[in-house]
């Protein structure tokens, strides 16, 4: 006795099973729009980054960057949090507990002491890797212009 059977004799089949077609076709469309729209929402807290002639070192997407701007307001991703509450946000923060490290994007207009407090949160807290974001200095962005320079004489 098959629960799709059709016994009762009024014509009607009830379905056993739950179609879920339309669902994959939705969650397929979800992935889709995540994925065209991750890479736009990485861009985070707008800063003026400070110069450094320094080697690159290779970046990771799925890095925590921890932001300073201008006004010494700090912002885990993009969420703004109170200074006070850095250290137990960051503890509680599930993908900086997992790698201990985390990139740190401050202002150069930014004191020295208010970068250092937010570093010592992030020890606090149990990060022991800190990256620090610096823009490339002028001259290191300078040989593209300087090739073309050279190649007109």
């Amino acid at each position: 006795m098959g629960m799709g059977s059709n016994r009762g004799g009024s014509g009607r089949v009830t379905m056993s099973e739950i179609n879920v077609t339309p669902m994959v076709d939705v969650m397929l469309v979800l992935l889709i729009i995540f994925m065209v729209t991750a890479p736009l929402i990485q861009q985070g807290v707008k800063v003026n980054l400070p110069e450094a002639r320094a080697a690159a070192v290779e970046a990771s997407d799925k890095k925590l960057v921890l932001s300073i701007d201008a006004q010494k307001r700090v912002f885990i991703g993009e969420a703004e949090v109170p200074v006070e509450e850095l250290e137990t946000k960051l503890a509680s923060n599930a993908k900086a507990q997992a790698d201990k490290e985390l990139y740190l994007h401050a202002d150069r207009d930014v004191p020295y002491g208010v970068v250092v407090d937010v570093m010592a949160a992030a020890q606090r807290a149990g990060i022991t890797n800190v990256g620090m974001i610096t823009d490339p200095t002028s001259a290191t962005r300078a040989p593209a212009t300087k090739g073309k320079k050279e190649s007109r004489r």
